[in-house]
């Protein structure tokens, strides 16, 4: 059984401990095993490569590494703020994602 993550692919979201705190950016991928995410822009590491086919020159590659998602907080889609995620039933009877903070609702 897969664990219910409150973070999705394609969420804004800011970065509340570690070295990227502070730094926000949209999720471009969740990783469920490892309860982990990668944010666009955020914890930034260098990979070296060596030359191939494909990059003739090899060298330094900046990519985006994974922050475990307890480190991240979605923002509040009306006041950019961080908050914290609910489930409820919409009037469809499906279950939905809400901002605690406001109340509103999370597409």
């Amino acid at each position: 059984m897969q664990k219910k993550m409150n973070i999705k692919k394609g969420d804004t979201v800011i970065v509340i401990a570690g070295n990227s705190k502070g730094q926000q950016g949209r999720v471009l991928e969740v990783l469920r095993k490892n309860d982990r995410a990668i944010v666009e822009g955020v914890n930034m590491l260098s990979k070296h490569t060596k030359a191939d086919k494909n990059a003739p020159q090899g060298g330094i590659i900046k990519r985006e590494g994974s922050i475990h998602v307890s480190n991240l907080m979605l923002l509040d889609p009306t006041s950019g703020k961080p908050t914290r995620i609910g489930r409820r039933l919409d009037a469809n009877g499906k279950l939905v994602r809400y901002a605690k903070k406001s109340g509103e609702e999370i597409k």
